[in-house]
């Protein structure tokens, strides 16, 4: 599914600012042609970085937006009055650059908590990217790179979709596409990760948003590293119109959630110290609700997280984590699998061979289907296993 082509009417750059030590990109701008309708999902973590207060309000006044603005390497969370400053002239530098109003233009930050941002970079910067857009797969690249933290490589995916305008049954397309950053500090509820979608669909604010809210909920809030929610965490969709295709509701709805899960399967395939890409398929719930709650404890159990990455079939952290999930599961209605392998049923352990279940907990990806026997409902959440490169990686992560 992954296309490098950006929608029509956007361009894209990515530039090394001096934010980050290395020399590396650290500042990225996405700029459209033409006023975007945007809908956007934050963190629910009531410490909020700087540039999300700013962006909650942009969305609240219901501003059209023409810019996106995006720096690696200082989150500017807790940050106090000067943070909310230093968004603000952020967003009047890139406004100035590419000739739009400062409320049109939505900012984004990542990286170290508590750090001013370093402005005299940002103004530097932020006129060299602008000089730098275009809308080559060479762009779109550099701003995917200019975004990312611990992260080990790009996030982007993107997809076409194609309608009958008239009666002729001419065809017309519309291009969506998607980056996202985010390796660690990534649970539902979103965590530390970033997303932008671009679309040069035609989808009215409303439709816009009610989709957003569904593709969220069905693949960056279905993910789980580490358990941790971050202060910076955003999802934006924008949406130009200059294709000239509407889909229905239902038509974008459907792209845009496919487009979130592929974004938000590469995040945790490239989670922090990851040597497992884990499924978790929950099935046989009252509603989908219960389901998701009893995913996501599993999802982020270390001991579980830790069976996975030593490869031990050790099953009963499965059930174990279930039971002090909130839901009400019944333990004797449990049933559980992993991969192929039946190892529980009905409350009581199944006779199987251990070396087809340390052969399945010895590959690459895994897929383990819990039937918590008590309805028809289902969900499925990503996770990964959780190593000593984990540690490594987030021990040291400020110095």
């Amino acid at each position: 599914m992954r296309t490098s082509t950006l929608p029509k009417g956007f361009h894209a750059a990515g530039v090394a600012a001096g934010i980050k030590k290395d020399n590396a990109l650290d500042l990225a701008l996405i700029v459209s042609e033409v006023d975007c309708n945007a809908a956007a999902v934050f963190t629910t973590n009531r410490v909020k970085a700087a540039p999300v207060l700013y962006d909650q309000q942009l969305m609240s006044a219901g501003h059209k937006i023409r810019a996106v603005v995006i720096n690696s390497g200082c989150a500017n969370a807790c940050t106090g009055p000067q943070g909310l400053r230093d968004v603000e002239t952020t967003a009047a530098l890139v406004a100035e650059s590419v000739r739009c109003a400062p409320e049109q233009v939505f900012v984004m930050s990542t990286g170290v908590i508590g750090v001013p941002l370093p402005m005299d970079k940002l103004r530097a910067g932020i006129p060299r990217a602008a000089a730098a857009l275009g809308n080559t797969p060479a762009h779109l690249l550099a701003a995917a790179q200019a975004i990312l933290t611990t992260d080990t490589t790009t996030k982007i995916a993107g997809d076409d979709l194609s309608l009958t305008t008239n009666g002729e049954g001419n065809l017309r397309t519309a291009r969506m596409l998607g980056i996202a950053k985010g390796a660690g500090m990534i649970h539902p509820d979103l965590a530390t990760m970033l997303a932008v979608v671009l679309t040069d669909a035609v989808v009215p604010p409303e439709v816009l948003r009610r989709a957003l809210e569904v593709a969220v909920r069905r693949s960056f809030n279905r993910i789980s590293v580490d358990g941790d929610t971050s202060t910076n965490d955003t999802v934006l969709v924008l949406a130009n119109g200059l294709s000239g295709v509407q889909p229905t509701p239902l038509e974008f709805e459907i792209l845009l959630t496919s487009l979130c899960t592929d974004l938000a399967k590469q995040i945790v395939r490239d989670g922090e110290g990851a040597t497992k890409f884990i499924t978790i398929e929950i099935v046989g719930a009252r509603d989908e609700a219960m389901a998701e709650t009893v995913g996501r404890t599993i999802a982020r159990s270390p001991l579980v997280k830790t069976a996975f990455y030593g490869e031990d079939a050790n099953w009963g952290r499965i059930l174990a984590a279930a039971g002090y999930s909130s839901a009400p599961v019944d333990p004797n209605r449990l049933s559980l699998w992993l991969g192929s392998v039946q190892v529980f049923a009905n409350g009581a352990p199944m006779p199987y061979a251990e070396d087809e279940a340390r052969a399945v907990m010895q590959s690459r990806e895994i897929t383990l289907r819990l039937d918590l026997g008590l309805g028809n409902a289902s969900a499925t959440i990503w996770t990964c296993d959780l190593s000593h490169d984990y540690v490594t990686v987030n021990g040291r992560y400020r110095t």
